[in-house]
């Protein structure tokens, strides 16, 4: 074996390869653990050999290694190590995660229960998670609360950096079909083709409104249903309110204009988080990109100073451990791109609540 092979070859002996947890399309999830020390525990993403792709991988699974390969950060999953297989299959080994994510814990009303407290805990990892990515020049692109992974120790990672790619050159057009439908914001849904890192920061608003409402804020059937949701539950876009939005491609309202909502009724129903923290959630939804807050202005927003002070990760509802039924769920999850039968299929975020210790 050449140099090469050979710490492929070492890396590949690290680790000891258990269960299989999930099968999807594109990928297998296996229980490991340190060969020198079993109770390092870690989850191994096999990626599969795709003939139809010039790399034999799908474009997701490139840009999940090379984004997590260049962020380290406690809110953004890690990866570990990679290695090949003798099949040329690709080995990600990601970090143990087993608490499921936080769609289950805003779902589960009956079984779990939580305040602004618990809220402002959860937004702040969020938040900085976002921040470090933004600081760092990547773009999420798909930002929900099914893709916030929960740590043994209560920490929620960003995760599923398949949609993921660099800030582009101004010039250069990036694609409008990236974000889950429901967490997609005007600009995308009305064709841009040159965005920053306010798509995220929409999105970063929509987790927030669905854990105080406990609910998804704006669930739009398609895409023009969920520019109508937009619409009604923000306000119409116009030039008046966003200068330009007229000369999107995309760009279709109906005819009843409505006008952007206030401070008034947003405390109506998001209020359980008291006048700064609605004050945060507005900013986060203002309907032209360019006045949006960023990553960096969140972080200094006065809500994290008021009380309540956020909960200690230890002190935080959490879930139990999830099954391998959700697992193989997971992996089979559609991609926004493919939302409208376009785009090939890709493997989906992986749940590693089903690890057991």
């Amino acid at each position: 074996m050449d140099l090469a092979e050979q710490m492929n070859d070492e890396e590949k002996r690290k680790w000891v390869k258990g269960k299989k947890l999930g099968e999807g399309t594109y990928a297998n999830v296996y229980a490991a653990h340190l060969r020198t020390d079993p109770s390092q525990k870690a989850a191994i993403k096999k990626i599969k050999v795709q003939k139809e792709y010039r790399d034999g991988m799908a474009p997701d699974a490139l840009r999940e290694i090379k984004h997590l390969q260049e962020l380290n950060h406690p809110n953004v999953v890690r990866l570990i190590s990679v290695f090949s297989s003798k099949d040329q299959n690709l080995n990600l080994v990601l970090e143990y995660l087993p608490l499921g994510d936080l769609e289950d814990l805003i779902r589960n009303v009956d079984t779990y229960r939580y305040g602004a407290a618990d809220i402002k805990a959860w937004m702040g990892m969020l938040c900085r998670g976002v921040w470090f990515c933004h600081e760092n020049f990547v773009l999420h692109r798909d930002i929900k609360p099914n893709n916030i992974l929960i740590a043994a120790n209560g920490e929620a990672k960003l995760a599923d950096f398949g949609l993921a790619r660099s800030f582009a050159d101004p010039g250069l057009p990036m694609t409008t079909n990236v974000i889950t439908r429901w967490y997609r914001p005007p600009e995308l849904l009305f064709g841009a083709r040159h965005y920053s890192g306010a798509v995220d920061v929409w999105s970063v608003g929509l987790v927030f409104a669905e854990l105080i409402i406990r609910a998804p804020y704006l669930p739009g059937n398609t895409e023009i249903d969920q520019i109508d949701c937009i619409c009604k539950a923000i306000g119409t876009p116009t030039e008046e309110n966003w200068p330009g939005v007229t000369k999107l491609p995309g760009y279709a309202v109906g005819n009843e204009v409505v006008p952007v909502y206030g401070r008034d009724a947003y405390m109506g129903r998001f209020g359980a988080v008291g006048a700064d923290g609605v004050d945060l959630l507005m900013k986060t939804l203002v309907l032209d990109p360019r006045q949006r807050i960023t990553a960096r202005e969140m972080l200094e927003h006065k809500w994290w100073r008021s009380a309540p002070r956020p909960t200690r990760n230890e002190d935080l509802p959490r879930k139990q451990r999830g099954g391998l039924e959700k697992m193989a769920a997971d992996l089979k999850r559609v991609n926004p791109m493919e939302e409208d039968g376009r785009g090939a299929k890709v493997a989906r975020k992986l749940d590693f609540g089903a690890m057991k210790k």
